[in-house]
C-alpha cells in the first residue's frame, strides 16, 4: 500500500512538472476592486507568455501619443474670472456641488407667474383694502413671528401667501388680520419644526377668530394657491449673496450680514416692492449694505453681478424705494422691525446712519 501511494505522488508530481514545461497556465485569480477603479483594471490580466507583445504596441502607441502632443500647439486654460464660492464651502446646508443647478431651479420658480402675486393687484383686485392697511399687517405680523419665535423664513413665506391671495380674491378689511393669520399659519407648517398651535394664533388676535374661522380660511388659502406653497423668498437668495460679499472681507462680517436682513424685512412692508422678483430685492438689499458699511467704496462687484444675474442698473429703482424706508421717508409709523434690529442680538444694525443719497454714478456699468 505504501509504495502504491509513493508511485501516486510521484506521478501526481511529475504531471503538474509535465504541465508548467507545456507553458499551461494557472487561472487569473479575480482581484476585488472599487467600482470606480473598474475602468482603470479593465484588461489588466495579461497572459503570462503575451506579456512582451501586449506591452510594446502600448509603448509605441504612447510614444505617438506623445510626439502628436508636441506637434499640436498647447491650449492656454482659462482661469475664471471669480472663485466659485459654492465649492468652497464647507457648510453641508449649502450643497456645494448642486448650488449651482438649485438656483437657477429658483430662478426659473421665482418667475413663474402662477406663483407670483400681480404687481398692481391694489386697483385691479381689491376695494376695501389700501397700501397701507397691508404694511400694518405686515408690521403686526413681525411681532408676532418674535413672540413666537418663528425663522425669519416664516415670514417671509407668510407675506408672500398674503399678497398672493389677495391678487386672486377681493376680501374685506375685517377679515384681513384673519388672513394674516392664517397665512402664518400655512407658513410655519411648511417652515417651523414645531409650528404653533390654531388656538394661539386665535390668542393673538385676542380672540377676534375662533378656530374654526382660522381653518376654513387656511383651507382658502390653500385651495386658492393651489397647494403651490415652495417659493423662493428673498431670504433663500439673500443666503448665497451673503456668502459672495463675505469673500472681500478676512473675517466674516456679521453686521454687514445682519444689515442685509434687516433692509430685506423693511421691503416686506412697501407694497411697491411687490412687483420685484425676490432675487432683485435681494441683490437691492446687498448693493445697499455694502453702500452703508463702506459708502466711498463702489457696493457692487463683478463677482455679485456674475452670480445674482444683475447690473448695477437692473437694481437702481428698488435700491432708491427700500434707501427711502431705511430713512424713515416711507412707513415711517412702522416700527417693529426697527425695533427689533435695535438689539444686540442683531449687532444694533438698525442704528447705522446712511448717507441721504445714492451716488448716480454707483449705477452704471461695471468695468471688467
Amino acid at each position: 500500500m505504501a509504495e502504491k501511494e509513493n508511485c501516486a505522488r510521484v506521478t501526481r508530481s511529475m504531471k503538474r512538472r509535465a504541465e508548467a514545461a507545456m507553458g499551461q497556465e494557472q487561472p487569473a485569480t479575480k482581484k476585488r476592486v472599487v467600482l470606480g477603479e473598474l475602468h482603470i483594471l479593465q484588461n489588466a490580466v495579461v497572459p503570462a507568455n503575451n506579456k512582451s507583445s501586449a506591452v510594446e504596441p502600448q509603448v509605441q502607441k504612447r510614444g505617438a501619443k506623445a510626439k502628436a502632443k508636441k506637434a499640436l500647439p498647447e491650449k492656454k486654460t482659462e482661469t475664471p474670472t471669480t472663485p466659485d464660492i459654492d465649492s468652497t464651502s464647507d457648510d453641508p446646508q449649502m450643497c456645494g456641488p448642486y448650488a449651482r443647478d438649485i438656483y437657477d431651479y429658483l430662478h426659473k420658480l421665482e418667475a413663474d407667474p402662477d406663483r407670483r402675486p400681480l404687481p398692481d393687484y391694489m386697483t385691479k383686485v381689491q376695494k376695501d383694502i389700501t397700501s397701507n392697511m397691508r404694511g400694518i399687517l405686515v408690521d403686526w405680523l413681525v411681532e408676532v413671528a418674535e413672540e413666537y419665535k418663528l425663522l425669519s423664513d416664516t415670514l417671509f413665506l407668510t407675506v408672500l401667501y398674503i399678497d398672493r391671495y389677495l391678487s386672486l380674491k377681493a376680501l374685506d378689511r375685517k377679515r384681513l388680520q384673519l388672513l394674516g393669520i392664517s397665512s402664518m399659519l400655512i407658513a410655519s407648517k411648511y417652515e417651523e419644526i414645531s409650528p404653533p398651535h390654531v388656538e394661539q394664533f386665535c390668542y393673538i388676535t385676542d380672540n377676534t377668530y375662533d378656530k374654526d374661522q382660522v381653518l376654513k380660511m387656511e383651507a382658502d388659502i390653500l385651495k386658492a394657491l393651489k397647494f403651490n406653497l415652495g417659493n423662493p423668498t428673498i431670504k433663500t437668495i439673500l443666503r448665497r449673496f451673503a456668502r459672495v460679499t463675505q469673500e472681500s472681507y478676512k473675517d466674516p462680517n456679521l453686521q454687514l450680514e445682519f444689515l442685509g436682513y434687516y433692509l430685506a424685512e423693511l421691503s416686506l412692508l412697501e407694497y411697491e416692492c411687490v412687483k420685484f422678483l425676490p432675487s432683485l430685492v435681494a441683490a437691492s438689499v446687498t448693493f445697499l449694505a455694502r453702500f452703508m458699511i463702506r459708502p466711498k467704496s463702489h457696493p457692487w462687484t463683478l463677482s455679485l453681478q456674475q452670480y445674482s444675474g444683475y447690473k448695477p442698473a437692473d437694481l437702481r429703482e428698488c435700491v432708491l424705494i427700500i434707501h427711502d424706508l431705511h430713512r424713515s421717508k416711507r412707513g415711517a409709523t412702522l416700527q417693529s422691525i426697527r425695533g427689533k434690529y435695535k438689539s444686540h442680538k442683531f449687532k444694533c444694525v438698525a442704528t447705522i446712519s446712511s448717507p441721504p443719497e445714492v451716488p448716480t454714478d454707483y449705477f452704471e456699468d461695471l468695468k471688467e
